[in-house]
C-alpha cells in the first residue's frame, strides 16, 4: 500500500476514534473564547456608576458579603476597577458563589451560584465533558491529543504533489457540487486551522497530562524540574501589629495599581496562612498578574513556591510560559485579534470531524455501489 494510502487510513481511523470529543472540545472553546466580552455585555451587575470617593476596605466588603454567602465565609475580594463592581467569592469541591457588591457604598448588585452559570457549565464541558472530573479530563485529553494526530497526518495528506495540484489547495471552489465544497472544507479551512489549533491543542494538554506540563516545564527551563505551588507559612508566635491586616497591605498596594488594573486580596483561613494580594495588570487575561504574600501578623513579605509566585515580569520563562497557557489556549494572550484567531480555529475544529464523516460516507456508499455493480454484470 502506497504510504499516503496509510497516512489516509490512520487520519480516517483516528477521526473515527476522537471525532465526536473533538467536536465538543470545539463547540464549547469557540464560547469561552469571547467568555469575558460576553459577560460584560450581559452581566449588568458587574457595572457600577463611579462616585468621588474611596473603596471600602476589604474587611467591610467581607462582612457585608458572609450576610449573603450560603458558606457564611468570603476568601476573597477582588476590586477589578473604578467602574466594576467589587467580587467577594468562596469556593470548595461543592460550593462556588460570588456576591457582587458596589465597591463606593456596599451595595448588593447580585449574588451568583456559579455552580448554575452558563460559562461554569461549558468550561465544565471543555475539561471534563460533563463527566466525573479525573475520567473526563482523560478522555478530553487523549482526544486532544489524537486530534493532533490528525492534524499532522492532514496535512500530509493536503501536501499538493505539484504546482498545478497546489492552486487547488488554498481556495473553496463555491461553484463545484456540494460534496466536492464538502471536501474544500475539510482539507482548506483544515489547512488553514492548523497552524492556530495546534498551539490550542498543546496548550490544551498541559491540563489534561500531568507529564506533558512536567515535560514541556522541563524543555523550556532547560532542564529543571517543575516546582509544586505551596504557600508560605506565618508567624503562630507573632502578634498581629494591625487590628485589620489585610486592609493595611491593600493600602500599601493600592498607589501602585493603575485605574484600569485589579487587584485582589485573599484572606487568611487559618493561623498559619499568608495573607494574598494579586495585581492583575490585563483583566479579562491572567497571565500578566503579580502574586504576593505576607505574614498575617508581621505583614512580612514571604516567598511563595511555584511559577505562580512572584511578578510576573520576574518570572523565568518557563514560569512565564506556564502562565500564559490558559490565556494562549484562548487567545487572549494577543488581544482581541488572538481571540478572533481561537474563536474560528476552534469552530473550523468542530467542523472538521462532520465534514471528514460525509467524505467518508460518501466514499463507502460510492464502494459499496461499484461492488455491486461488479457483481452484476
Amino acid at each position: 500500500m502506497a504510504p499516503k494510502k496509510v497516512i489516509g487510513k490512520i487520519h480516517l481511523w483516528l477521526g473515527l476514534t476522537a471525532g465526536l470529543v473533538v467536536f465538543l472540545l470545539g463547540v464549547t472553546g469557540c464560547i469561552l473564547a469571547f467568555e469575558t466580552e460576553i459577560r460584560n455585555l450581559t452581566e449588568s451587575y458587574r457595572e457600577v456608576t463611579p462616585q468621588n470617593k474611596n473603596f471600602l476596605p476589604p474587611s467591610e466588603l467581607k462582612v457585608i458579603a458572609e450576610q449573603q454567602l450560603v458558606s457564611k465565609k468570603a476568601l476573597g475580594i477582588e476590586y477589578p476597577g473604578k467602574k466594576k463592581a467589587a467580587l467577594a467569592s468562596y469556593w470548595d469541591a461543592d460550593k462556588y458563589e460570588i456576591v457582587f457588591i458596589d465597591p463606593y457604598d456596599g451595595g448588593i448588585q447580585k449574588h451568583k451560584n456559579m455552580k448554575e452559570d452558563f460559562f461554569r457549565f461549558i468550561l465544565d464541558g471543555h475539561y471534563y465533558l460533563w463527566l466525573p472530573e479525573e475520567t473526563g479530563r482523560t478522555i478530553a485529553a487523549s482526544a486532544t491529543l489524537i486530534f493532533i494526530g490528525m492534524m499532522i497526518t492532514g496535512l500530509i495528506l493536503w501536501w499538493p504533489k505539484n504546482k498545478a495540484a497546489a492552486k487547488q489547495r488554498f481556495s473553496i471552489k463555491w461553484t463545484a457540487k456540494w460534496r466536492r465544497k464538502n471536501y474544500d472544507l475539510h482539507n482548506v479551512l483544515g489547512f488553514y486551522m492548523t497552524w492556530v489549533a495546534i498551539f490550542i491543542a498543546l496548550t490544551g494538554l498541559v491540563w489534561g497530562f500531568d507529564w506533558f506540563a512536567k515535560s514541556a516545564y522541563w524543555v523550556t527551563s532547560g532542564g529543571q524540574q517543575m516546582e509544586e505551588h505551596e504557600h508560605p507559612l506565618s508567624d503562630t508566635t507573632a502578634v498581629a501589629i494591625y487590628p485589620h491586616m489585610a486592609d493595611h497591605l491593600w493600602q500599601e498596594h493600592l498607589p501602585s495599581v493603575k485605574s484600569n488594573e485589579s487587584i485582589g486580596v485573599y484572606f487568611a483561613s487559618s493561623n498559619t496562612d499568608p495573607i494574598e494580594i494579586v495585581v492583575n495588570h490585563q483583566p479579562g487575561s491572567y497571565y500578566d498578574s503579580d502574586f504576593y504574600h505576607y505574614d498575617q501578623n508581621t505583614a512580612k513579605e514571604l516567598q511563595a513556591k511555584g511559577s505562580w509566585a512572584g511578578a510576573f515580569d520576574k518570572a523565568s520563562t518557563a514560569d512565564k510560559i506556564v502562565r500564559m497557557n490558559y490565556d494562549m489556549h484562548t487567545g487572549a494572550v494577543l488581544g482581541l485579534p488572538g481571540k478572533i484567531a481561537a474563536f474560528f480555529a476552534s469552530l473550523v475544529a468542530a467542523s472538521l470531524p462532520i465534514t471528514g464523516f460525509i467524505i467518508w460516507w460518501g466514499r463507502r456508499k460510492k464502494n459499496k455501489t461499484e461492488k455491486l455493480l461488479a457483481t452484476t454484470e
